[in-house]
């Protein structure tokens, strides 16, 4: 039997009421966004609604009919498929392979925006469980702190994807193990890393917390509650995996999903370590350069890959999938010891979002779009201290603002700054208000389990005063850097250098943002570390 951390609810009908009005707010914003600019993204998801409604089941990750080829685990593809009934029904053209390459046709954009718009209700659906034991005021300031963030409508509802269904799950997923229902919550995770393998960042720390939780129940409970784990992810992998197994496909599979051919970053670099890296490497070469050395141009792209044996790094050595992959796991360590000495239901939430900014510090080929994967559950972490609220709204903005390259059409320019600009006020006032009223914000974990609660050795004194919710001298330089990056890019480098150097905007943008999330992956680390 799994260990229940509960409190009993009062009112479950008007919490789930009062989650239905921010949802409706929520999608009021979302339809508004239809007719803006949608990435390839748009017609890569069309295509996989065509290839997998069109071909059998044994081609779907071997069609190469449109470059859009299906990337993502089968759970996805089943999603994809789903989805392509109604698309069918709706427009015969959106599901043919051929016929539908690049549609852009109002019936589609309309479909495709509609359906993250209604998977979006897994999210809502997951704050509901993650939040309905807690106090009205703590519930509230969550649900808006998610349903503002600037990140989601920016990514999922005008750039297009599915990462507000995706984070359900995994929110979904951190609320069984918060009630200490640890196999429907390791279950749940499973399901999760079948519709997105990106998410398996966070597996270690899965594992070790699961593993540590059956081991104090005894060895033959312990023993047998893990058996029961295993068998249960087991069946969920076969479920996903297990037809293309049958059809010789599985090496197709995992090639697609693992295209390590890609290189180190992304086309807009991720604001990560490796920025810091490259412009090491960078900087490096140039003054040797100047010094009199030979200093050869490298041949290979950080964005592509290796070309043979060459490296992108003209000084600096090259870095490997698996050099990445020790650095993260390295970074994750103290999260993993922690989950492994105590495991608290009270911490999971925060050492998951954790090891995702290890993965985005430190991982392959990074997409900013990547940080939601942190950003979006530190959102429920961010009720326990006031410490914590700083700190999220500090990383909310900087996330959110990294962000704005994946919108650089003119149109589209004051739709993101708005964003931006009203999640901050939101944010300020709810935390303010929030922080006035209760003097300060205490931790979320469950009453009857004060071990739960978050301590943290030396806390600013700053914590302890009613009403203090202030940011320091130094956030607030940085955030007014934000705005002189955003000058500069937008007005001053076109006046003053034109077409030259179209690269510095973008790279000021994602070099200032990183100082921004390393502060913030410091500040986890140092907070956890902490932890009692």
């Amino acid at each position: 039997m799994e260990e229940k951390l509960q409190r009993p609810h009062k009112n479950p009908g008007g919490t789930l009421q009062s989650m239905a009005w921010y949802a409706l707010v929520a999608a009021c914003i979302k339809l508004l966004l239809i007719p803006s600019y949608h990435s390839t993204d748009f017609e890569v998801h069309r295509n996989w609604l065509a290839l997998t409604h069109s071909l059998p089941l044994s081609q779907w990750y071997s069609d190469e009919t449109s470059p859009w080829t299906l990337d993502y685990p089968p759970f996805f593809a089943y999603f994809e498929r789903f989805l392509s009934i109604f698309a069918n029904l709706i427009d015969p053209t959106i599901v043919n392979l051929r016929q539908g390459l690049n549609y852009n046709s109002n019936t589609v954009i309309y479909f495709q925006r509609m359906t993250v718009i209604v998977s979006d209700l897994c999210l809502f659906f997951a704050l509901y469980r993650l939040t309905a034991k807690l106090d009205s005021g703590k519930r509230n300031l969550i649900w808006v702190l998610v349903a503002s963030s600037p990140g989601l409508f920016i990514v999922d509802h005008v750039h297009f994807q599915y990462n507000g269904f995706l984070l359900g799950i995994l929110l979904l997923s951190l609320s069984f193990l918060e009630e200490g229902r640890d196999l429907m919550g390791g279950f749940v995770f499973a399901v999760l890393l079948c519709f997105k393998h990106l998410f398996a960042v966070a597996a270690p720390v899965y594992f070790v917390y699961l593993l540590s939780r059956f081991s104090r129940g005894g060895f033959l409970k312990g023993f047998g509650r893990a058996l029961v784990m295993g068998a249960v992810v087991a069946l969920v992998f076969a479920a996903a995996f297990g037809p293309f197994v049958y059809y010789g496909q599985i090496q197709q599979v995992i090639h697609r999903m693992f295209p390590f051919g890609r290189g180190l970053c992304h086309a807009y670099w991720a604001p990560n370590f490796w920025v810091f890296y490259i412009i090491l490497d960078k900087g490096l070469a140039f003054l040797l350069r100047k010094l009199g050395f030979n200093i050869q141009a490298p041949a290979a792209s950080f964005t592509g890959g290796l070309v043979g044996d060459s490296s992108p790094f003209s000084i600096l050595p090259s870095i490997t999938p698996l050099t990445t992959f020790i650095m993260v796991l390295l970074a994750i360590s103290p999260a993993l010891i922690k989950a492994w000495r105590n495991p608290r239901p009270g911490m999971i939430t925060r050492w998951v979002a954790y090891a995702y900014t290890c993965g985005f510090i430190f991982g392959w080929h990074v997409h900013e779009k990547a940080s939601l994967h942190f950003v979006i559950p530190l959102a429920i972490v961010a009720m326990q201290s006031l410490e914590d609220a700083k700190h999220y709204f500090l990383l909310s903005i900087v996330s959110s603002y990294s962000l704005f390259p994946l919108l650089f059409e003119a149109q589209e320019y004051p739709i993101k700054v708005l964003l931006l600009l009203l999640h901050s006020i939101v944010m300020w006032l709810a935390f303010s208000a929030h922080s006035t009223k209760n003097g300060v914000i205490n931790a979320t974990a469950p009453a009857n389990k004060g071990s739960d609660k978050l301590e943290v050795k030396g806390s600013s004194r700053a914590a302890t005063k009613k009403g203090d919710f202030v940011i320091g001298w130094i956030g607030k330089i940085y955030l007014l850097g934000l705005l002189v990056v955003e000058i500069w890019g937008q007005f001053l480098h076109p006046y003053l250098l034109g077409s030259r150097f179209p690269f510095v905007p973008l790279m000021l943008i994602s070099v200032y943002c990183a100082f921004g999330i390393m502060y913030s992956w410091i500040w986890q680390l140092k907070r956890i570390i902490g932890s009692s």
